[in-house]
């Protein structure tokens, strides 16, 4: 069997591959697309932790999306320390609790708005938005560029059945360079007149060796990181909730229980996160020559680590395909592990926590229009564009 990461059925259902591999080829080689793929959870999890030998500096995905972003995951040690230390203590969980009555404010008005109309597409008119009304207050975007920023970061990471695999979409590229005019704009506003935001804090942090030594990040560099910030903090939530949305209203014992019950809800995001993680995978690159399954990865090649397919892994979790809301998840690996684990995991968490409380607490029973969904085809990316829900199927079928 072949794994195509740019096949248009990965991103429809890759998880019969992911079961092949993981007992066919554990470790995998796609000679046409210049790559080894790990496809186990521990052999991923062992990856994660290993950063001397599995490197991010070369670029996380098959396409160069990263290319022209200096970004924090694509900076080996000692750079990466030195750079996360600026953003670790505003991204703790403690801080980010600080943020949940905002975000409780911003989706009860999202989901409100919706009631009379009885349907909602969560994709474009919830998940979507969520994220990016909190990571640009977060960042200090104005809120005039928020629609554009949002809808730039999904031509970023879309792509189209009839692009070229591998290869970056004009579309795309053309985003990148809106985006990075947009946020250059807002990093220069920021270095002549400071707030009390992150991109002020990024460019008036100094970045402090183990010697001691300082320096401040560069114009290219602050762009990387805020680019960084933004496409992740977007893409991540609204790819978790829309999909873990999809898995609920096909378990309905396990919806009903949720609504019942929501302080089962934060594990049950966690098996949302580990039945469809948003990033399938994650590029590493070799510093050495490593034997995995008695074949050796040679140095400077480029390795997947197929998160998706460790995610399950029946080898660590019973039943993967079920959502089980109470399972112990574990070491959760959809948000990365190691020292590159998402920065914005805490901040992720509890968006989709509150975003399922309030869901699940106006609209409990809420349908899915199964004909009106669409998937995205987005590098190493997986979830939806459009998801319609009937929000008030008992009501509607009365009516009609």
């Amino acid at each position: 069997m072949e794994y195509d990461p740019f096949s248009p059925a990965m991103a429809e259902d890759p998880y019969p591959t992911y079961g092949w591999l993981r007992d066919n080829a554990p470790l995998y080689h796609n000679a046409e697309r210049g790559f080894y793929a790990l496809t186990r959870y521990q052999d991923v999890l062992a990856a994660f932790l290993d950063a001397e030998t599995f490197l991010t500096s070369h670029g996380t995905t098959l396409e160069g999306l990263e290319d022209g972003f200096d970004t924090l995951l694509t900076t080996d040690p000692p750079e990466h320390d030195w750079n996360r230390k600026i953003l670790t203590r505003r991204f703790s969980a403690i801080r980010m609790q600080e943020l949940e009555p905002r975000i409780r404010e911003v989706t009860t008005m999202l989901l409100d708005d919706a009631r009379d109309a009885g349907r909602i597409d969560l994709v474009a008119g919830f998940s979507a938005r969520l994220p990016m009304v909190i990571t640009a207050e977060i960042l200090g975007l104005p809120v005039d560029q928020r629609d554009l920023v949002r809808d730039l970061c999904g031509r970023l990471m879309e792509r189209d059945i009839t692009d070229t695999p591998g290869v970056l979409p004009a579309s795309a590229a053309q985003a990148a360079a809106e985006l990075a005019q947009i946020f250059l704009a807002l990093i220069a506003e920021r270095r002549s007149r400071p707030a009390d935001d992150l991109v002020s804090l990024l460019v008036h942090t100094p970045v402090v060796a183990d010697d001691g030594t300082e320096y401040y990040l560069a114009d290219h560099q602050l762009l990387g990181r805020v680019a960084e910030l933004t496409v992740a903090g977007y893409e991540t939530v609204m790819k978790l909730v829309s999909s873990g949305a999809v898995r609920l209203a096909e378990a309905p014992a396990a919806r009903a229980e949720l609504a019942r019950d929501p302080s089962l809800i934060p594990n049950a995001v966690e098996e949302m996160l580990r039945m469809d993680p948003p990033a399938q995978f994650t590029g590493r690159w070799t510093s050495r020559d490593i034997e995995v399954h008695g074949t050796v990865i040679p140095a400077d090649h480029r390795v997947l680590l197929l998160i998706g397919a460790a995610c399950h892994d029946e080898r660590t979790y019973s039943h993967p395909e079920c959502l089980d809301i109470r399972r112990d998840v574990g070491r959760q690996l959809g948000f990365g592990y190691g020292i590159h684990l998402c920065l914005g995991a805490a901040l992720a968490r509890l968006e989709a926590r509150v975003a399922f409380e309030e869901l699940l607490s106006r609209y409990p029973t809420y349908q899915v229009d199964y004909n009106g969904i669409v998937r995205t085809y987005s590098s190493n990316q997986r979830g939806l564009k459009h998801l319609p829900l009937n929000l008030n199927p008992s009501v509607n079928s009365a009516v009609q």
